[in-house]
């Protein structure tokens, strides 16, 4: 089999995969599968898991603690990194990601087997959280064993085309996660299933373990790690080696700022914010939602192979910082039309319904809130709070000091509460009889089936918005693997990449949503927070301009990263 041995420039010719390689690619994807089948069964299931391990909380709380579980694998997936990085640079790329894809495959299986807090009390929710720790952990060497695993064993001159499959099974990963869920559902009915239906896609996830560990078991060790090992070239000590040398460690910085945080950013934009949006903000009900984001998957994920395929051409560094400016300069325009078709009125409401938070300035604090935990009591903060969370576009007006904080909708004082959720109801009220729409309006987008979005106008419309936005993904994030491993030398290179991924995927990523809405809570704007990733993209874009090198023909097992 043709590998990275091929001298530095040379170019393999066109030719299909071998059955090896097909291996190899479907032994490492499987892993990137289960990361994002289970990111996104938690995250859509979070309201019923947060019934069955919080319950001695109120519904609020018991929401808020769901959610920070959920938060718990992301904040932990650097760390994992560290350990399964250097894991995997000492001993081989083989055994490593076999150990992580068990880890995060028996995780996330036994989720499903947990009993609630019903029947065992607190040790629930604390196993939960354990369970979710572990997993991070895990997945913070399994992209990076994958990535390295594949790139390694790719031609020259195909690393991007290679490495591309493996982000296609991120939104494969979703979208299996995303049709068990309907299916389920559908099946079983909602109560069923909220009370013990959820489970199921936890527990089917065995499947996808066991055909995991059996495929990785049967592959051999990357080319350029037993070069590396038989030449006893490999590093002792890669932590020290890829973060403790700054000519290393100024690469990572790099890579994290200059490639993956804008690559983060984006991804996390196009599929989890514009679901969030379309949900939380336009009031798309979740099959509707669900559905139109499947499509949009299904419609632009051939774009990773694509953008990864031409990145061996034209290079990664064009591609991926591209990817961040154009997405970065469309945002705003892509969310306005997403509004306009999928709830009309709402978007006619914003413009000619005016509401104002007449208040004296010196009462109002800060409403920044990105996990949800926060208890607002002053009149001003909690008018602010309850106008975002129920979707309504206001304007601070400042007030002399000392007058009473009020709420006006086209000059009409409506009634607070000091409670936010007691003063969401009345704003909710003010704000339909002023021409907001009301709950259930037949002018928001839904569909009643799966194939029945393709005979809706509105419906395709924006599948074909949510397409363009997964496109945006398909560009930053196809050739991402393949300019990671070739930006580090082989023998730290499982180390250094896994970090900055975790970190930008992790951390710049995986917060977007709550800071955004977060955002969205503190300006009364809808799109606000589509300034989180733009900033974050147009910085990635200029530091990569000026600092990133580009990276295609790289000779991946003879670099050392002297240049």
């Amino acid at each position: 089999m043709a590998t990275a041995a091929t001298t530095q420039g040379t170019r393999a010719a066109p030719r299909p995969m071998t059955r090896e390689e097909k291996k190899v690619i479907l032994a490492s994807s499987l892993g990137t599968v289960f990361e994002w089948y289970d990111f996104y069964l938690y995250g859509s299931l979070a309201t019923m898991i947060g019934a069955q391990f919080f319950s001695a909380f109120d519904v609020t709380t018991r929401n808020v603690f769901a959610l920070l579980a959920f938060a718990a694998g992301f904040l932990v997936r650097p760390f994992g990194a560290l350990v399964f990085g250097r894991l995997g640079d000492l001993v081989g790329r083989k055994y490593t990601f076999l150990v992580t894809i068990l880890i995060m495959g028996i995780s996330t299986f036994l989720v499903g087997l947990l009993p609630s807090y019903a029947s065992i009390g607190w040790a629930a929710p604390v196993i939960l959280i354990v369970l979710r720790m572990l997993q991070g952990l895990a997945l913070g060497g399994e992209y990076g064993g994958a990535a390295v695993y594949v790139a390694e064993h790719a031609p020259v001159g195909r690393r991007g085309f290679y490495t591309s499959w493996i982000q296609t099974t991120a939104t494969l990963g979703l979208l299996l996660s995303l049709m068990v869920i309907l299916t389920l559902r559908t099946w079983l009915g909602e109560a069923d299933f909220a009370a013990y239906g959820w489970r199921i896609p936890f527990l089917l996830s065995v499947f996808l373990l066991a055909i995991s560990v059996w495929i990785r078991l049967q592959m051999q060790e990357s080319p350029a790690f037993k070069k590396m090992k038989d030449e006893g070239t490999q590093s002792k000590a890669p932590l020290s080696e890829a973060f403790g040398q700054w000519k290393n460690a100024k690469m990572v910085v790099i890579a994290l700022l200059g490639l993956v945080a804008g690559q983060a950013v984006v991804w996390y934009t196009g599929q989890f914010y514009a679901l969030f949006f379309l949900q939380s903000i336009l009031k798309v009900d979740l099959f509707t939602s669900n559905v139109l984001i499947a499509w949009a998957l299904i419609l632009g994920t051939g774009g990773f192979v694509l953008f990864g395929s031409l990145s061996d051409r034209i290079g990664r560094k064009p591609i991926i910082l591209g990817g961040c400016l154009i997405a970065a300069l469309s945002y705003f325009p892509l969310f306005q039309a997403l509004t306009s078709t999928a709830n009309p009125q709402l978007a006619s409401a914003i413009e000619n319904v005016r509401v104002q938070v007449v208040a004296d300035p010196a009462v109002c604090g800060s409403v920044f809130d990105p996990v949800g935990i926060r208890d607002f009591t002053a009149p001003c903060d909690v008018a602010r709070v309850a106008l975002a969370r129920s979707a309504i576009t206001y304007q601070q007006v400042a007030a002399p000091a000392g007058s009473p904080v009020r709420v006006l909708f086209n000059d009409q004082e409506a009634a607070m509460d000091p409670t936010v959720a007691k003063s969401m109801a009345s704003f909710t009220a003010a704000a339909q009889q002023a021409g907001y729409p009301t709950a259930g309006d037949p002018n928001i987008v839904k569909v009643t089936g799966f194939f029945s979005a393709l005979g809706n106008a509105a419906a395709l419309k924006v599948i074909a918005i949510l397409t363009v936005l997964v496109l945006f993904v398909t560009a930053v994030y196809g050739p991402i693997a393949a300019a990671l491993v070739e930006f580090f030398p082989t023998r730290i290179r499982y180390t250094a990449m896994s970090l900055p991924y975790h970190i930008g995927n992790g951390w710049f990523g995986g917060f977007l949503p709550p800071t955004a809405f977060a955002m969205v809570a503190a300006t009364g704007d809808i799109y606000y927070g589509l300034w989180y990733p733009i900033v974050i993209a147009l910085g990635t874009f200029v530091i990569g301009l000026l600092f990133v090198p580009e990276t295609k023909d790289r000779d991946i097992v003879t670099y050392d990263g002297s240049k």
